[in-house]
C-alpha cells in the first residue's frame, strides 16, 4: 500500500476526472440516448409482471435449470415460440440516482487504485506524461470498456449499444491515464 502514499493526489482527481467526464457523457451528449427502448402497452406488460411479486434480481426467460433440460423438445418450444430475454427488476419506487452515483464513484475510485498499484510497479517516478498515459489508462480502460460486450454476448444488448459503452470506457480510460501522467511523481 506504499503506492498509495505517492500516488493518493492522482488516484482521487482521475476518479473526479471521470465522474465529471461520465456526467458529460450521459447528460449533455445524447449519445445513449437511444439505447434502450420501451415496451409496446407497457401498462398490460407492468400488470402480467405485477402480481408474479417478482424480488429485485436478473431473470431469464424461458428459464431451464440444467443443460439436460435445455435439450428437451418442451424447452426447445418455448424458445420457438418466444419472446426469449432478460428481465432486470430493481426495487419499486423513485430512482436512487444519489446512491448509483456513489457506487459508481467508489466503482472508479477502485479502478483508480488498480491503476496506481500497476503504474507505480511498472513505472519509475519521473516516468515521462506519454508513458503513464500509455500504462495506467490501458489499465483503466480495461477496467472500464469491455463490461458491455458480455451482455452483447449473452444477454442481446444491441452491439451498437454496447460499443457506445466501450466508447465511453476508452475515454474514460484516456482521462483518467492524463490525470495520472499530469500528477505522476518527479523523480527524486
Amino acid at each position: 500500500m506504499e503506492f498509495l502514499s505517492q500516488l493518493w493526489v492522482p488516484v482521487l482527481v482521475s476518479t473526479l476526472a471521470v465522474f465529471i467526464a461520465s456526467c458529460v457523457i450521459h447528460m449533455a451528449i445524447p449519445i445513449h440516448k437511444a439505447d434502450y427502448k420501451g415496451v409496446p402497452d407497457e401498462g398490460r406488460l407492468l400488470d402480467a409482471l405485477r402480481p408474479l411479486n417478482l424480488a429485485p434480481g436478473e431473470y431469464y426467460f424461458p428459464w431451464c435449470a440444467d443443460m439436460k433440460e435445455m435439450k428437451t423438445p418442451e424447452f426447445q418450444q418455448k424458445r420457438m415460440q418466444g419472446p426469449v430475454g432478460t428481465i432486470t427488476v430493481v426495487p419499486a419506487g423513485p430512482p436512487g440516482m444519489a446512491k448509483n452515483l456513489v457506487q459508481w464513484v467508489l466503482f472508479t475510485l477502485v479502478i483508480a487504485v488498480f491503476a496506481a498499484y500497476i503504474g507505480a510497479h511498472a513505472l519509475d517516478p519521473g516516468a515521462s506524461f506519454a508513458q503513464v498515459l500509455r500504462v495506467t489508462g490501458t489499465v483503466a480502460m480495461l477496467a472500464f470498456a469491455p463490461a458491455y460486450i458480455h451482455s452483447a454476448i449473452w444477454k442481446g444488448l444491441s452491439w451498437s449499444t454496447a460499443f457506445k459503452f466501450v466508447f465511453d470506457g476508452i475515454v474514460y480510460g484516456l482521462v483518467m491515464g492524463a490525470v495520472f501522467g499530469w500528477l505522476w511523481p518527479a523523480a527524486a
